[in-house]
């Protein structure tokens, strides 16, 4: 079964981070993703009055597994939505699978940043041509 949970202290975060190959940083909250309660991805993010910003969405070294980080992708910007802040970006820390991105529903802006608006999103999000998921 697909778990994912907020990572609860930052030892956890910082060891999950260096599991997955992405850099940790203090500041930021994050997201593990486990399948039968085997790691299996991270997902590091913040909030400002400019929006939300996810940095890494990655899998543990060695694994691929892109339905649980797109579900993983997908409840963070619903946590997101849910604080009030109704825009999102996505600015990659590092290598990123572009399909998976525009899969959760990002889109690349004039500015070439990926960016999403999350108003009433979580309301129909069927509707929305990226629910399809990962694969198609």
């Amino acid at each position: 079964m697909l778990k994912v949970l907020p990572i609860q202290s930052k030892i956890e975060q910082e060891a999950i981070c260096s599991r997955c190959g992405v850099i940790y940083r203090e500041e930021l909250m994050a997201y593990s993703a486990t399948v039968d309660n085997t790691l299996v991805g991270v997902c590091q993010f913040t909030m400002n009055d400019k929006g939300g910003f996810i940095y890494d969405l990655k899998n543990v070294i060695g694994v691929t597994d892109n339905e649980a980080l797109f579900i993983m992708g997908r409840g963070t910007l619903n946590f997101i939505d849910l604080c009030g802040v109704h825009r999102a970006f996505f600015i990659p820390a590092s290598e990123t699978d572009e399909t998976l991105i525009h899969a959760i529903g990002f889109r690349k802006n004039d500015s070439d940043c990926w960016e999403m608006d999350l108003t009433n999103f979580f309301d129909h999000p069927c509707q929305h041509g990226a629910a399809s998921g990962p694969n198609g």
